[in-house]
């Protein structure tokens, strides 16, 4: 699936002119069309498509290029810029302790991927506390005690069915007084539409006053993806997205749903199974898969 954007962008590429004649509005409109159908078919969210077509129609409209290469560079740079809004850091710590509250749907691998950033976290130099605020899926407290072995995170939980927000608390207040530099806080997944689950996170928010909402979700979600991102930003406002599943999605369009038409930055990338499968987000690991490098 992933050859057909590759193609798209080759196709685009070779056909606009180069030389001495202007890249005009005539020139962009074929070939533009045919990339919104390929990014359509990749599962680009339509708004994200429309602001990809945008940016690379302000890149190049009145533009002489003297040869595909500068044509190449010029595409990639419109995608780059396109990809990469501003960003919050995750490290180093903002204030001891810096409080993450993670929030998404159900199965996207919140926290697995909690457990990651810990193992990355740990590898920087950095201690952290796990809060087990999903008091709701069965086995995700000892879910989360197995990667508290691995990563030497301290885990602070209640009982199934205890006040999520009562468990964050609990959490910063002991990473406070040990001077632990992140608290790292798990919760249910749930639909963007469940409202009485959303105002369970809102609490979450007011209790603990986290300094950064990450959404984790699947590249594999589709156009869903963006919706789902609206909807937790509207609740609870998120800051920046983790894209897990980014190794399997074969058809190449999350990150630009993510970055372009919901306008969020991603910090990284689920690549597998193993602790250290989590990269940091750079653009470039987008555009070798669409546009590999001498496309």
């Amino acid at each position: 699936m992933l050859e057909g954007l590759r193609n798209a962008f080759s196709r685009f590429v070779e056909s606009l002119p180069v030389g001495e004649k202007e890249i005009s509005e005539a020139t962009l409109e074929e070939p533009l069309s045919e990339l919104e159908l390929s990014l359509i078919r990749a599962d680009t969210a339509l708004e994200a498509v429309e602001i990809v077509k945008s940016s690379i129609k302000q890149k190049l409209l009145g533009k002489k290029v003297r040869g595909r290469d500068e044509l190449r560079k010029a595409l990639r740079e419109a995608l780059v810029e396109i990809l990469t809004p501003p960003a919050p850091s995750i490290f180093p710590p903002k204030n001891v302790p810096t409080v993450v509250l993670f929030v998404g749907p159900n199965g996207a691998g919140k926290t697995t991927t909690i457990g990651k950033i810990a193992w990355f976290l740990k590898r920087k130099g950095y201690a952290s506390v796990f809060s087990a605020s999903d008091t709701f899926r069965a086995g995700s407290i000892q879910q989360l005690e197995e990667w508290g072995k691995m990563t030497g995170a301290k885990v602070i939980k209640h009982d199934y069915g205890a006040d999520p927000a009562a468990v964050a608390f609990d959490a910063r207040t002991y990473a406070e007084k040990r001077k632990i530099p992140y608290v790292l806080i798990d919760t249910a997944g749930r639909q963007e539409t469940n409202t009485n689950l959303m105002e369970q996170l809102r609490k979450i928010k007011r209790v603990v006053k986290p300094d950064l909402v990450v959404f984790v979700g699947e590249a594999l979600a589709g156009n869903a993806l963006l919706d789902q991102i609206k909807g937790f930003d509207e609740a609870v406002g998120v800051d920046a997205v983790i894209l897990t599943k980014f190794d399997l999605d074969v058809k190449g369009g999350a990150a630009f749903t993510v970055t372009a038409g919901a306008g969020k930055p991603i910090l990284f990338l689920g690549m597998g199974q193993r602790p250290e499968d989590l990269v940091p987000f750079s653009p470039e690991i987008v555009l070798e898969r669409v546009i590999p490098t001498g496309f």
